[in-house]
């Protein structure tokens, strides 16, 4: 059996590298390699976490998700969810921010979390889970 010990990076394409890049700068991440011959950039966080961006989507048609905002459901990963610290303290920094919460914050399971959108509309859960 494969032993898969973690998820590595999270890949996401989007449609404009220098709107891209300013959004997620806002929630800590910034280039650490930019690929010569593809259309790929790799931004981390101070804590390690990667994104691969692929800068050579299509704009959304009608500003629409095609996974999550047409009534058509099509297969495919719907977010990326990613751990924060504390809910409370993530709402007042997006506050802050003037990036709007699209849901929540919401109990789900054993943790709180809050759902954004990147200006491509990609859905980005912010995940704390209860203390142990």
């Amino acid at each position: 059996m494969i032993e898969i010990q973690q998820v590595d990076h999270i890949g996401i394409r989007v449609t404009n590298e220098a709107r891209t890049l300013a959004f997620y700068r806002q929630l800590g991440f910034d280039v650490t390699f930019r690929a010569e011959r593809a259309p790929v950039i790799i931004v981390t966080n101070a804590e390690g976490v990667e994104i691969n961006f692929i800068v050579n989507g299509n704009e959304p048609p009608a500003g629409k998700n095609v996974l999550m905002d047409v009534a058509d459901k099509h297969p495919g990963y719907t977010h990326v969810a990613l751990r924060v610290a504390s809910i409370d303290k993530t709402v007042a920094e997006l506050g802050a921010l003037g990036i709007e919460i699209s849901e929540g914050p919401v109990r789900l399971g054993s943790g709180v979390s809050l759902f954004i959108r990147d200006p491509d509309r990609n859905v980005i859960e912010l995940r704390e889970h209860d203390p142990a």
